[in-house]
């Protein structure tokens, strides 16, 4: 029987070492796209104001005009295809916001947007493995630390600037050689938590390696160094550049352990079922905030998500107000109260003794599975008639 394949996009970011001449022309790309996103974001807004409607050919239209003017000549001196991508980028926010995804687009800051130009097609040339930008006569000097799939063109190019002042492009390519993995009967519920980091429902521990703990003395000696330097100077920034690096080393390192993990549980378990929180509120709290930061419990969601959609496993998503730690796993008794500092507790029903994470992702299973029987999405419904999902309609009745 063969296993089917799946056409997938997939990006693949690779680091480079640009000349003078090419970090220059992108340092004056990244400007450029900058200031026509906000110009357009500008025009948008006041016509918004006027209870007028614009559009990606409108704001393309004006891009035109504004070329033209003596003030913005400098816009053709780069490429006019990132130009046209932060447009449609812009359109794509508006997009979002309408349909109530994401909130009002916002303005790009010089010092604290992200520096980056995506170039289509007619923006670049990729032949024999160098990649040419538009306007540039040289290759960059990409570090191919991983091939492309064989015969792999490129359809989008996006190049990069991070705060550490490393550079990076992305291709985005189709890779035909994802491959669903051979169906399991294997299911698994998944707790997140702070002293360890994932506990399965088959009684397995994850370590929570605390990246960010790990490196707080130099993070904060660097901080230190950092408001000492006069506002403006060179040596404020190179300050803030060594602060900015001890972040991506963080930040790389967590990244690459969340991959590891999410990839084997990908590959052992045919469904997985997780508990969908809200990350963005819990991060409110200030005496945890910082810790739920360092475990990246929305990346590590967001990378078994997709990783599950590639090979052909399911993730489900139990509404978050079940009780997962309140029930018990044995007999369904509900307990009345369970502060966070009680790790271990004994069902006053039946007497079994649990471990509070464990029995946590058992009930996480439990209900995920129920929720696949009955019918219910990946997601949890909660705007459905009634107010709840429908595991919540489920397991509230058996509250006291």
């Amino acid at each position: 029987m063969s296993v089917p394949t799946v056409c997938v996009k997939r990006a693949f970011k690779y680091r480079f070492y640009p000349t003078d001449a090419q970090a220059a022309e992108l340092s004056r790309t990244f400007g450029c796209v900058r200031k026509v996103y906000n110009m357009a974001l500008a025009a948008r807004t006041e016509a918004w104001a006027r209870q007028e409607r614009v559009n990606y050919n409108q704001t393309s239209a004006l891009l035109t005009g504004w070329k033209k003017t003596e003030q913005l000549a400098f816009l053709n001196d780069v490429s006019s295809v990132p130009l046209q991508q932060c447009l449609r980028h812009l359109q794509t926010a508006f997009t979002n916001f309408f349909a109530q995804r994401a909130k009002y687009p916002r303005f790009k800051s010089r010092k604290k947007s992200r520096k980056s130009a995506e170039y289509t097609t007619s923006g670049f040339r990729f032949r024999e493995g160098k990649l040419t930008l538009a306007k540039m006569t040289e290759p960059l000097d990409i570090v191919w630390s991983r091939p492309l799939p064989e015969g792999a063109k490129p359809s989008t190019v996006t190049v990069s600037q991070d705060a550490a002042g490393r550079w990076y492009v992305s291709l985005l390519v189709e890779d035909p050689s994802v491959t669903a993995l051979p169906a399991l009967d294997q299911a698994v519920g998944v707790d997140v938590g702070l002293d360890h980091l994932l506990t399965l429902s088959t009684g397995e521990k994850i370590t929570n390696p605390r990246h960010e703990r790990r490196d707080r003395a130099r993070l904060a000696k660097a901080q230190r160094e950092l408001s000492r330097k006069a506002a403006g100077s060179n040596n404020r920034a190179k300050a803030r550049q060594k602060v900015a690096r001890v972040h991506a080393r963080i930040a790389c390192r967590r990244r690459d352990h969340l991959h590891k993990l999410t990839t084997r549980l990908v590959r052992d378990n045919q469904t997985l079922v997780i508990e969908d929180l809200t990350v963005r509120t819990m991060v409110r709290n200030r005496n945890l905030a910082r810790a739920i930061s360092d475990a990246a419990w929305a990346e590590f969601r967001s990378l078994l998500e997709y990783k599950a959609a590639w090979y052909g496993r399911e993730v489900i998503a139990v509404d978050r107000f079940f009780p997962s730690s309140r029930l018990c796993s044995a007999c369904g008794t509900l307990a009345r109260s369970m502060p966070l500092h009680v790790r271990t507790w004994t069902c006053d029903s039946c007497g079994t003794t649990h471990d509070r994470d464990v029995n946590a992702a058992k009930n996480l299973l439990a209900a995920g599975l129920a929720v696949t029987v009955c019918g219910a999405g990946v997601r949890p419904q909660r705007k459905t008639p009634g107010g709840q999902s429908a595991t919540k309609q489920k397991f509230s009745q058996r509250e006291p």
